[in-house]
């Protein structure tokens, strides 16, 4: 039911500030420069052929470039941000290179926000948001295609915000209300 009503919206709703989540505050502890990214409300970015392409084009390679491996494989404890360079990653490693590639395109950060949902199984995920003239499209680790945020199967549960990289906002979005009410 909440999916069928949100079909329609283009953008997600953001609340209040909440809690950041702790491998991102450890992040900004070790890459201060990643956090303090302040920009001024502006508009999402156009959505031209060639920037589809260069999303579509970032999502493939980095989902093709890097290996899974979770955090305690990888860095040898739970929840560890940080990004691929050495080919491989989780979630948010997924995410954070991508973001880090669309950047350096040209797209400002205000426009690609780091996002966490949860899975239909109930488990925690990370996932790039990339807000357009077009509305906000998903880029994922575990899908291939670039997809609109409502067209996913996520509960959506807070992201950066797109005025202040390292402040994270709630998403209103009904999916969890609707989880809610079902129980």
């Amino acid at each position: 039911m909440a999916a069928q009503a949100m079909a329609g919206q283009p953008f997600m709703k953001v609340g209040g500030r909440t809690t950041q989540p702790v491998g991102h505050y450890e992040f900004c502890l070790r890459l201060p420069e990643e956090c303090r990214q302040l920009t001024a409300k502006q508009p999402p970015v156009e959505l031209t052929r060639q920037l589809w392409a260069a999303i579509v084009d970032v999502n493939n390679a980095v989902n093709i470039e890097v290996t899974p491996r979770t955090d305690l494989e990888n860095y040898g404890q739970e929840e560890y941000w940080a990004y691929p360079d050495n080919g491989a990653g989780d979630c948010e490693d997924y995410a954070l290179e991508k973001r880090r590639r669309l950047m350096a395109l040209g797209v400002p950060a205000g426009n690609l926000l780091m996002t966490v949902v949860r899975q239909p199984n109930g488990e925690g995920h990370a996932v790039l948001t990339v807000r357009t003239s077009r509305g906000e499209f998903i880029l994922d680790n575990l899908e291939a295609r670039v997809t609109p945020w409502a067209e996913t199967k996520y509960t959506y549960l807070k992201r950066q915000s797109d005025q202040n990289s390292g402040i994270w906002l709630q998403i209103n979005n009904g999916r969890a209300d609707a989880v809610a009410s079902v129980r």
